[in-house]
């Protein structure tokens, strides 16, 4: 199962995305879990999510993201085109070819 965290300013808007790419992923027979948190709250998951993405809107914190996270996952800023339409297909593949990229495991296999 591939787990995957998205964070923006206080959850709420990554929270649409977050069922957006719960419904492509069932589409596509893939097991996730995608969870929505506020970016403040980032340290309190680790160990709990395997790819972090962040909204385009908190991307002033990758420095503090860099130090919380470090190694342990990989982690980006969601494309502000995908994640003001919602597109959950474009950012589940992002996530994908993370997790694949990052573990040299792929998803669903």
């Amino acid at each position: 199962m591939l787990r995957i965290l998205l964070a923006c300013a206080g959850g709420m808007s990554t929270s649409l995305l977050m069922n957006k790419m719960k419904e492509e992923a069932e589409q596509r027979g893939i097991e996730v879990s995608v969870d929505a948190v506020g970016e403040k709250t980032i340290g309190n998951h680790i160990g709990n999510f395997d790819v972090l993405l962040l909204g385009p809107q908190v991307r002033y914190v990758l420095k503090n993201v860099q130090d919380v996270v470090g190694d342990k996952a990989p982690f980006d800023v969601i494309d502000m085109r995908d994640y003001g339409t919602m597109n959950g297909a474009k950012v589940l593949d992002q996530a994908i070819k993370m997790y694949e990229s990052f573990y040299h495991k792929k998803v669903g296999k």
